[in-house]
């Protein structure tokens, strides 16, 4: 753990950019129409950015007023091995989204994460990512029918499946 009471080398960079990035994502966020109802499009994209400006802006505002680190030993401590793997898994993440479809790209990306980051048993991380990954795809593409990059898992023919077996159709 690291002296609170002093700024670490980086750390008043990133929160900035924290909030300039939020502050961006806003600008974009009052662009999508629609705030004349709170399950209006808009609504929700400017809930969440309003609330990174507030957070990114708070801490900003306590890391500049701090001292900043008297020395850096080492390039490891503005970018640590975990950051530049965490990097190059989103980078990863991202390019595997569209060919691979939501739910594997997401399950092998949080399995992988949990277990590194979180220092945990693969089993564990196998079972927080199932469960993470079910309850996203429940609420985003089941309730909410946000679209997600379908991929090699055949989901049209999995909800259809079970939208016929509680449905009663025969099939």
């Amino acid at each position: 753990m690291h002296d609170k009471t002093r700024r670490l080398p980086g750390e008043a960079a990133f929160s900035l950019a924290l909030l300039v990035l939020s502050l961006w994502l806003t600008t974009i966020a009052f662009g999508i129409s629609g705030f004349e109802a709170l399950s209006a499009p808009g609504t929700f994209p400017l809930a969440v950015t309003a609330v990174m400006v507030i957070t990114s802006g708070l801490i900003f505002w306590r890391t500049a007023r701090l001292p900043a680190a008297s020395h850096i030993r080492d390039w490891r401590e503005i970018l640590p091995l975990r950051v530049v793997g965490m990097a190059l898994m989103i980078g990863l993440y991202a390019v595997a989204l569209q060919p691979l479809g939501f739910l594997p790209t997401s399950f092998v990306f949080l399995t992988i994460s949990i277990w590194l980051l979180g220092r945990t048993s693969p089993l564990y991380a196998l079972g927080i990512s199932v469960l993470s990954v079910a309850g996203i795809y429940i609420v985003f593409r089941l309730i909410f029918t946000v679209l997600m990059p379908e991929g090699v898992v055949p989901e049209r023919e999995i909800i259809a499946w079970v939208q016929n077996l509680f449905s009663g159709s025969p099939k």
